[in-house]
């Protein structure tokens, strides 16, 4: 076990994710005296396995692409995917710093020029960013400065002297922080236990998110009456193959393409232009938790390969995709009952047409933005895909400022919170992009928090 050196620190942070790298960054920049714990072998957490969407507005890249974005049309839509159940100070807050995401992101040299919309947009939002390079740079630059990193070092338990958080139990010792802790712990989309307590009906999601996401620091702050929010929202994400590893990023909507979705008997049963969150939950009722995105080669011809969500090139290599001559042979590759999926395609492409209405109300690619189009030109294509319970959106409350607050409403002293660990954001759903953008805004605004203080 590596041994941290000195135990006294001004802050110490929870969590080698996004949200944690980023909060220990600008305190070490800052001059002040900081440690990261991690419990995993490696930094990273869930920020390390996601796409690298950020949801951002008014970027320079919308711009050049001729995009009318605002700061008021970013939150307006945050509002709606959350169904008014996201607490909009936090969505505020986000909107007013997201400066400081596109500062760091600028700094990393980690751009890309994708963008587009995805879940929860009405605008192209969704910024890719090589989430590595970032991740990267915030661990090299803290280090640089001064912070203390120590991998394989799990915190077990918060310091409390009876007025405030002083510091965490780890498992190397005691370290004491003067300022307070950041809990940057990630979710518990890995803790069976808390899924079953908290969101039984979605316990049956394929595990996935960082491995260290078992709600550690979820249970501190709640031992010191934290109160909680957003939990019982907690939904999986629909579009991962059954057999993708951890090391895999393999999630594909080609349903935000053009795709349909259908059921082990060639049903249709949603309307996907919904967030991945809601057809997540849709797909756990269907038969074997499981649904099969069915395209033709107008969508295929789509692909964006390299591009998460939308690369098949590389479903394909991992021989995920399954491709037929007719509808028919793909209906006998995929186990579905003769006659069945022709016939769903048959009331689809009608409704497309505009000679009947859709049975599920879809009127469009994404959050019913973009022209769908006929299931029609072979070959035929399907990816069979279930929910995987990627990350938690629902935790701790917080303040705007990142201070973590009790189940009265009053603020526990010494303890701030940022990333996956954060409930009150999301609301009933989840907007493409925005859980890294409120790990990266958060992080920071925690530490900015302290250095005020």
């Amino acid at each position: 076990m590596n041994a941290l050196r000195g135990r006294e620190f001004d802050a110490v942070v929870v969590g080698g994710g996004l949200a944690g790298l980023a909060a220990a960054h600008r305190l070490a920049v800052a001059g002040r005296r900081v440690a990261l714990v991690e419990k995993r072998d490696r930094l990273g957490g869930s920020s390390a396995m996601s796409g690298g969407w950020l949801a951002l507005s008014g970027t320079a890249l919308q711009r050049t692409a001729g995009v009318a974005d605002s700061d008021a049309l970013f939150l307006a839509d945050m509002v709606a995917t959350g169904g008014g159940f996201a607490d909009e100070l936090l969505l505020q807050a986000l909107v007013e710093h997201q400066a400081r995401a596109v500062e760091a992101i600028d700094r990393a040299g980690a751009w890309t020029d994708e963008l587009k919309v995805s879940a929860g947009m009405t605008v192209a939002r969704a910024h890719l960013i090589r989430i590595r390079d970032l991740l990267g740079f915030l661990e090299s630059e803290a280090r640089a400065a001064g912070a203390v990193i120590r991998r394989g070092c799990a915190a077990h338990a918060l310091i409390w002297d009876g007025e405030r958080v002083r510091g965490i139990r780890s498992e190397s010792g005691d370290l004491t922080a003067d300022a307070g802790v950041v809990l940057a712990s990630g979710g518990f989309s890995r803790s069976r236990e808390l899924l079953e307590l908290f969101v039984p009906d979605q316990a049956g999601a394929m595990p996935y998110g960082g491995l260290g996401s078992t709600g550690d620091g979820l249970r501190m702050g709640w031992m010191l009456g934290a109160g909680l929010a957003d939990i019982g929202h907690v939904a999986g994400t629909y579009g991962q193959h059954p057999e993708t590893t951890d090391d895999e990023h393999e999630l594909l909507t080609a349903n935000y393409l053009g795709a349909i979705l259908v059921n082990a008997r060639g049903e249709r049963f949603a309307d996907e232009s919904e967030s991945y969150k809601v057809l997540g939950s849709a797909v756990l009722g269907q038969p074997g938790g499981m649904a099969h995105q069915v395209f033709d080669s107008v969508v295929r011809a789509r692909s964006r390969p390299g591009v998460p969500l939308s690369d098949m090139e590389r479903i394909d290599d991992l021989g995920h995709l399954v491709s037929a001559p007719t509808l028919t042979a793909l209906e006998h590759g995929l186990g579905i009952p003769a006659g069945r999926l022709r016939r769903t395609v048959e009331l689809y492409n009608e409704s497309v047409s505009g000679r009947t209405e859709d049975g599920f109300g879809r009127t469009g690619l994404v959050n019913g933005v973009g022209p769908l189009v006929p299931v029609a030109v072979p070959p035929y294509y399907a990816y069979s895909a279930v929910t995987a319970m990627t990350s938690t959106y629902g935790g701790l409350s917080v303040a705007p400022d990142t201070s973590v607050t009790r189940v009265d409403g009053t603020r526990i002293a010494g303890l701030w919170a940022a990333g996956e660990i954060v409930g009150g954001f999301h609301g009933a759903s989840y907007m493409t992009g925005t859980a890294l953008t409120k790990a990266l805004v958060f992080g920071i605004q925690a530490a900015e928090t302290i250095l005020e203080r």
